[in-house]
């Protein structure tokens, strides 16, 4: 569970739409499982994507 909070936070606060290297780079986490946990994000409609492999927080 704390995966999915830091990518949730990084969603959060990011200015951006990112993509999972992005999100990877930027709390330290594997890229892979940053994956696993955007699946889920997106399973939850918690994240969109504005454009192809691009994803931020739903508004």
């Amino acid at each position: 569970m704390e995966n999915y909070d830091a990518v949730l936070a990084f969603f959060k606060n990011a200015e951006e739409p990112a993509n999972a290297g992005k999100v990877a780079a930027a709390t330290g986490l594997d890229k892979k499982e940053v994956n696993k946990v955007m699946t889920q994000l997106k399973k939850e409609e918690k994240i969109v994507s504005p454009k192809r492999c691009y994803w931020e927080i739903k508004r």
